[in-house]
């Protein structure tokens, strides 16, 4: 291969990062800059120039999607395959070792590695066994526990029993988990880390081997690594080792660290000078730090917002962004009246943009916790754009969006079975399969539903005292949380509350207190925030299908005026609308942790309020760490949009069923003025948003004939005074949004409302 074609293709800097002569380079890279390209054209750099063997090169990286890519890269540009060159995760590549090393490594020849379900299945079965109650202490709590330990390199019998006072049970479990793992030649994720790197320390003759086999290291994503990955690789480079050759390339982004609360650690990156400096070859520069801050992603005056807002962090290692260019649009600023209108504001702009012939794959939503995607979920079904959540799954098809709506489904409806069995145990209340079975068999025999077949068998005592004390104490739970004719007297949002507290569920699923659990809780919370507009707005899916039952039974048309039973139909409908097939091309909806790495033409910044974005938590931590890393979340969440970044905030937010006053986020007040332009709505025309930078209105609500406008202060009989905030249909038919001061967010045909 010619050498043009290997630096050809690069800028200066890459250029330099690709013929870095030093023992140990880092490459620090800016979003957009072209890592992957430097990692790919510095092994083929080694490989062609320098004449070293791909075999003695390892590269490792975070996930298998990145590890197929680079290697597939590798493979393109040496025009060779390259099938056992060590490319690949750090899991992968552990996993490799182990099994060339099973007997040194001291594991079964055969043995099998587990994933999370598998190893939380283990945890319940030791956890029944010496008797800790899974109400107590949720399985997944020492799950974390147990693989939180291993990320950090620690053993059971290496914690100090001194700081477990009072929670001794999770040391024990640690234990004797080891020791039925070890047995059974089972093998965890975090386990495969841990046992390769002890396989270094313990094995001198395994480790010297590789130290030999490997001449370069080269690692992706290295503001990522935790402890036990950082610890491994310093391990097998020989750091501070004067007998060793090899040398280490790591490429990353201090400003693009954003994983601390699943065990990244930010020094790692900053330590990496200090750390790998081995000293062998005393005609080598010992270490280097190469910077890409050439973008090729975004214009400038988004470039010129991100490295506003990352300037506020402190102990930085230090780069400008920038772009050889155009400027590019200002950023649009919307100051939304709250959530609703939010959504309704970042739908208008997606139906211009598509209007305008942009694609839909082109744009994304991103949100800093998934709690918030319902009300964009809503907007979108009800206009009938084709959306995804990328990573995830969409709000009611969470689990414990399920789980809730199953004990509503329960307290509505008796005769649910499905509810009935999705619930019974959830959160475990002692109810065994062997009593469910016993269930489930006489209820098909007696052709009758589980709920009445559940209070038969307790009757009858027909169950033993333990699995019938059991069963009564979930009828009575359900009992409580009766919601027939003798609830109406409380709101839909009073009753869905009441059962979400009743069921525990909030304390089953936030118990751990890790980020994945107070999503859930989030989730239950905004839950709350759907039923509250719903029953405010009411939903015009909805309305459509009543409408097309009016020639069919009365009762038929009764279940549905049951207002519970009307909001399950608006979530079942909703659950199955909206969400697109793999092969269509859709607008993606995702959380800014699920948006690393990826870019879009388009980018809509929700909920930039304090509390929200940065988090609550970040505000509360008077260190300053978790809020930088919530500012570096920031910084990633616009740098993924290449020409348009609009970023949203409201003036108050619905939570927990409350309307609450919201503050702007201080990330907005980061960014220089002279890169945004300020979105606002009007007076004069219900159907416009005002532009501060060049007074040109542009539409995004259906046109209407009327003299109420969008932004209009209006007084109602009953409600009071409030403010409207958007506009649907026209003549008869026409109705508006408002948002009472005091009365929360309603829907009203304006024929009939009598506004003033």
């Amino acid at each position: 291969m010619d050498i043009s074609q290997i630096l050809d293709p690069l800028n200066k800097a890459q250029r330099r990062a690709v013929c870095s002569e030093a023992q140990n380079t880092l490459v620090l890279a800016g979003a957009g800059s072209g890592k992957t390209r430097v990692l790919v054209h510095r092994i083929a750099w080694l490989v062609q120039v320098e004449n070293v063997s791909p075999y003695s090169i390892m590269a490792v990286t975070f996930t298998n999607k990145a590890a197929g890519e680079m290697r597939f890269r590798i493979e393109s540009l040496l025009k060779t395959p390259l099938r056992n060159m060590w490319v690949g995760t750090f899991h992968g590549l552990a996993h490799r070792l182990l099994r060339a090393h099973w007997m040194d490594a001291g594991l079964l020849e055969n043995f099998q590695i587990i994933d999370s379900d598998d190893q939380r299945r283990l945890v319940k079965r030791i956890m029944k066994e010496i008797g800790i109650d899974e109400k107590q202490h949720p399985p997944r709590e020492v799950q974390w526990f147990i693989n939180d330990s291993k990320d950090n390199g620690l053993r059971a019998a290496q914690l100090n029993p001194r700081e477990f006072r009072g929670r001794e049970f999770m040391l024990d479990i640690y234990s004797r988990y080891e020791e039925l793992c070890q047995r059974t030649g089972l093998v965890d994720f975090a386990e495969l880390l841990l046992r390769a790197h002890e396989l270094w320390l313990k094995q001198a003759h395994v480790l010297k081997h590789y130290q030999q086999h490997f001449s370069h290291i080269l690692v992706d994503e290295f503001q990522d690594t935790n402890t036990i990955q950082y610890a491994w690789l310093k391990v097998l480079s020989g750091n501070n080792l004067p007998q060793t050759n090899m040398s280490s390339f790591v490429v990353g982004d201090d400003d693009q660290s954003i994983y601390g609360w699943r065990g990244a650690k930010i020094q790692h990156i900053r330590d990496f000078n200090s750390d790998f400096n081995a000293s062998a070859a005393a005609e080598k520069e010992v270490s280097t730090i190469i910077k890409l801050e050439q973008n090729y992603r975004s214009t400038g005056n988004i470039l010129q917002a991100a490295n506003a807002v990352i300037a506020n962090n402190s102990d930085r290692l230090g780069k400008e962004l920038w772009t050889a260019d155009s400027e590019g649009e200002r950023l649009q600023i919307y100051q939304a009246f709250n959530e609703i209108d939010e959504a309704a504001y970042v739908a208008g702009q997606i139906e211009k943009w598509i209007d305008n012939g942009g694609k839909r794959s082109d744009i994304a939503i991103l949100y800093r916790s998934n709690a918030q995607s319902q009300p964009h979920e809503y907007e979108l079904v009800k206009r009938g754009i084709p959306y995804r959540v990328y990573g995830g799954l969409r709000f009611y098809d969470r689990a414990e969006i399920k789980d809730a709506l199953a004990y509503i489904r329960l307290a509505t409806n008796r005769q649910d079975d499905a509810a009935f069995e999705r619930i019974v145990n959830t959160p475990t209340r002692g109810i065994g399969q062997r009593t469910l079975e016993i269930i489930r068999d006489t209820a098909k025999s007696n052709q009758d539903n589980l709920w009445q077949t559940a209070n038969t068998l307790i009757e009858n005592k027909q169950l033993s005292a333990r699995a019938a004390a059991a069963l009564q104490k979930f009828i009575d739970l359900i009992d409580e949380m009766d919601c027939t004719a003798e609830a109406a007297e409380f709101s839909l949002a009073e009753q869905v509350t009441h059962i979400i507290e009743t069921s525990l569920l909030k304390e089953y699923h936030g118990k751990d207190n890790s980020e994945r659990a107070q999503a859930k809780v989030e989730n239950l919370g905004e839950l709350i925030n759907a039923v509250k507009r719903f029953d405010d707005e009411g939903d015009p899916l909805l309305d459509a299908v009543k409408e097309s039952l009016e020639d069919m039974l009365d009762k038929s048309e009764e279940v549905l005026s049951n207002p519970m039973s009307e909001f399950l139909a608006h979530a079942a409908l909703e659950a199955g609308e909206g969400q697109a097939d793999e092969w269509e091309e859709c607008v993606q909806l995702m959380s800014l942790h699920s948006a690393k790495g990826l870019e879009f033409e388009l980018v809509f910044l929700s909920g930039l309020e304090q509390g929200l974005f940065p988090h609550k938590n970040a505000l509360q931590d008077y260190v300053g760490g978790k809020l930088e890393e919530e500012r570096r979340l920031c910084y990633v969440g616009i740098t993924r949009a290449r020409q348009q970044l609009h970023l949203t905030h409201a003036e108050s937010r619905t939570m927990y069923g409350r309307n609450e006053m919201a503050y702007a986020s201080q990330f907005l007040t980061e960014i220089p003025a002279e890169l945004v332009t300020q979105v606002r709505a009007v007076n004069n025309n219900m159907s416009s948003f005002h532009s501060s930078e060049n007074n040109k209105p542009f539409s995004t609500h259906d046109s209407n004939e009327g003299d109420i406008a969008l932004g209009q202060r209006v007084t109602h009989k009953k409600f009071g005074e409030g403010t409207v905030i958007d506009i649907e249909g026209s003549g008869a038919r026409a109705r508006v949004q408002v948002s009472f001061d005091y009365e929360g967010t309603r829907w009203l045909m304006l024929s009939v409302a009598n506004l003033i």
